[in-house]
């Protein structure tokens, strides 16, 4: 997976990270990029359209 750092990500020292990564087949994946290996939240195209919306 190639992860990107969201847009959005930031706050006080920026300790709010949110880093994404897309699917071939539609999808994204986002995880936290401060604990990488906590664990991922899988969104289908439908879904993380709802969520950004």
């Amino acid at each position: 997976m190639r992860w990107r750092k969201s847009t959005y990500s930031g706050g006080a020292d920026d300790e709010q990270c949110v880093e994404l990564a897309s699917f071939a087949r539609g999808g994204v994946s986002l995880r936290d990029s401060k604990a990488p290996s906590a664990g991922l939240l899988h969104l289908t195209a439908a879904e993380f359209g709802a969520l950004v919306e």
